[in-house]
Parts: C-alpha cells; sequence; structure tokens
C-alpha cells in the first residue's frame, strides 16, 4: 500500500510512475521478501531452543538423526509476507485479501498444530478430523464470500478443452474447498526429507504467478481463451513473495537441513496454492501442476485402503519418498528427482495454456 504514496510524488519525479506497474511491484516484492525471510531464518536458527523437531518412531530410522532441528520455520515465511504486503500489494483488492486470510488462517490451524506436538513431546498434535473441519469450514466462509459478492463465478474450467465449462452452482463452494484443503495437506504430506517440500511449493507458485498475471490481463485472457478474472493481477506480486520467501528458507532447508517449516508453513503455504488455482479458475490443473503432492497423498490413501480391505501394503512406508528410502535412494538423490519432476510438470502446466 506504501507504494500508492511513491506513486503520489510521479508527477515531480516520473520514476515514480514504475509503481504503477504490477510487473515492477512484483520485482520489488520478491527481492523484499527474499532478504526478510533469509534474515529472520537466519536469527530463528541461532536463538531459538526447545523448538526442536519431534521425529515420528514410525518412520525411516535414519531420520531419528533429525531429532532436534528446529521447526515451525514456516511461520517465518508467512511473517516476512506482512511488511511486502503493506509496501508492494494493494491491500484494497479482495483477491488478496482472501488469500492472506486462508492463508493465515491454515497456518494459524497448523502453528497450533505444531504447538501440540512440542508440548506432548511427539508426533500426535490435533486429531485429523478435527483439523480438516476447521480447514474446510474456513475455506467454505471465504469462497461463500467471494460468491456471494461475485468476486468469482461457480463455474468449473478444463484444462485441454476449448470453450467448455461446467457451472455447479453453490456446490462449487464445496469443491473450492476441497482443492483448497486437499492441496495444503497434501503439502503437509509430503514434507518429510529436506528441502523435499519448499521447492515443488516455489515451482508451483511462480507457475500460478504466471496464470494469474494472464487471468489479470483482459488482452491475453482473450487471445488464449481463458477466463479473465477481474483484479487477478494484484495475486502476482503475492506470489512473488511466495516464491521468494521460500527460496530464502531453502537456503537453511536445503539438505542437510537446519531448519524444518513444520505444519505451520506446510498447511499456510499449501493453502495459498489451492486458493490461488481457485481464484484463477486453475483447480483442474492444480493436480497437473501440484503433481508431486498429488502423488504423495494417494500414495497414502492408497496404502490406506489396501491394508483395510486386503491386509497387504502397496508401499514399503507411505508417503511416497518414504518408499524410495526403504528401497536404498539416498535422501538427497529422491529430494533432487522430486524437484526435477516438479519443474517438468510446471513446464508441461503452462503448455497446457495453448494445447486447446
Amino acid at each position: 500500500m506504501i507504494y500508492k504514496l511513491l506513486f503520489e510524488f510521479s508527477s515531480h519525479f516520473p520514476i515514480f510512475n514504475l509503481f504503477q506497474y504490477i510487473t515492477f511491484r512484483s520485482f520489488l516484492a520478491f527481492f523484499t521478501s527474499f532478504f526478510i525471510c533469509l534474515f529472520l531464518s537466519y536469527f530463528f536458527i541461532k536463538n531459538i531452543n526447545g523448538w526442536g523437531e519431534r521425529i515420528n518412531t514410525d518412520g525411516p530410522s535414519s531420520h531419528q538423526k533429525k531429532k532436534g532441528t528446529p521447526t515451525m520455520g514456516g511461520s517465518f515465511i508467512l511473517l516476512s509476507l506482512l511488511p511486502v504486503c503493506l509496501l508492494w500489494i494493494d491491500l484494497s483488492e479482495t483477491l488478496v485479501i482472501a488469500s492472506l486470510v486462508l492463508v493465515y488462517g491454515f497456518a494459524l490451524i497448523g502453528l497450533w498444530d505444531d504447538l501440540l506436538k512440542l508440548k506432548k513431546e511427539n508426533c500426535s498434535g490435533m486429531k485429523v478430523r478435527w483439523r480438516i473441519l476447521l480447514e474446510l469450514s474456513l475455506s467454505c466462509l471465504v469462497l461463500f464470500y467471494l460468491s456471494y459478492q461475485g468476486y468469482i463465478s461457480t463455474e468449473m474450467h478444463f484444462p485441454f478443452l476449448k470453450d467448455f465449462s461446467l457451472d455447479i452452482g453453490w456446490a462449487y463452494i464445496l469443491f473450492g474447498a476441497f482443492v483448497i484443503t486437499g492441496c495444503a495437506n497434501a503439502v503437509n504430506l509430503t514434507d518429510g526429507l529436506d528441502g523435499l517440500a519448499i521447492f515443488p511449493v516455489m515451482i508451483c507458485a511462480g507457475t500460478l504467478c504466471i496464470l494469474s498475471y494472464l487471468a489479470g490481463h483482459y488482452e491475453l485472457a482473450e487471445y488464449l481463451n481463458i477466463p479473465f478474472i477481474m483484479g487477478a493481477g494484484e495475486l502476482v506480486p503475492l506470489s512473488a513473495s511466495i516464491v521468494a520467501c521460500c527460496l530464502g528458507f531453502l537456503w537453511y532447508n536445503s539438505y542437510p537441513a537446519q531448519v524444518f517449516m513444520g505444519d505451520v508453513g506446510s498447511l499456510g503455504l499449501g493453502s495459498f496454492l489451492g486458493i490461488t488455482a481457485v481464484l484463477t479458475k486453475n483447480e483442474f490443473l492444480l493436480v497437473i501442476l501440484g503433481g508431486i503432492f498429488v502423488a504423495e497423498a494417494l500414495s497414502v490413501i492408497f496404502q490406506v485402503l489396501s491394508y483395510k480391505l486386503t491386509k497387504k501394503r502397496i508401499f514399503k512406508m507411505t508417503p511416497l519418498h518414504h518408499h524410495f528410502e526403504l528401497n536404498g535412494i539416498a535422501e538427497s538423490k529422491i529430494i533432487v528427482r522430486f524437484w526435477i519432476i516438479s519443474i517438468l510438470l510446471a513446464v508441461f502446466s503452462l503448455a497446457a495454456l495453448k494445447i486447446r
């Protein structure tokens, strides 16, 4: 918002005209977020005590050496967004406010979950059903408001299909809430190895940044035959900030990790991917773009169903990255290969804009 004050001086100092451009503010938001997150993460690691990660004894035995690594570092990813929002993002835009409400709402749910784990000194936080109920309720409330006020339509759009959409009415609120909650929890499941989740989140956020710009630009949206979303352009600097915060956090979260982001980070960031996909009408494209997260979540679902129905396990251990670990693949190699796949999926998702 402060950028608007600077823009007032543009008649005397033409250089301040740059602040009217979303692209310029996105670059400013990116670098501001990166350095703030880099500093906060460093300060957090150096000065925090007693917030060490509790390692699940049911996981691979090699993970026990990570016990005591500082957790809840994701809170500083989200704290880094606050000054950036005040500086370079238009907080009068409803889509931005809705996104922030969900991000910080999910982050608070994750923070409570992390604090319970620290208090109990084990990996048992909130009961999953209550956590998901809270997430679904918050998502439904936000989407109901946006739909009721006319900020979003109740139509579903499909990648690779031209001139085809499906209006499902108020059921869209439940559908959108499922997308947001499912994405948040899929990211949470993926966050099991050093840097495994944060890099795909960064890639997905960067891709959604591009998609938001296209959806918020009438001429480009018309040319690409995608829905034009009024106000979606302001999601671009917000997405750029998320990418930069993830990059700053990855500096310390890369293998071997000096800090973990915890549920506060994974749920908050995952909800951002979900709400951005919903707001830009890329709910189904998110399945491709976030293929890493989808695979991790499905591995858990299939494992549970298989064991309940047949008493047999499909994987040695879930989520999926643990299965590869128990097959003897080095942790660092699993991480980098998942990163590579996330980049490939992002490129394919962008290609979907023209494959119609």
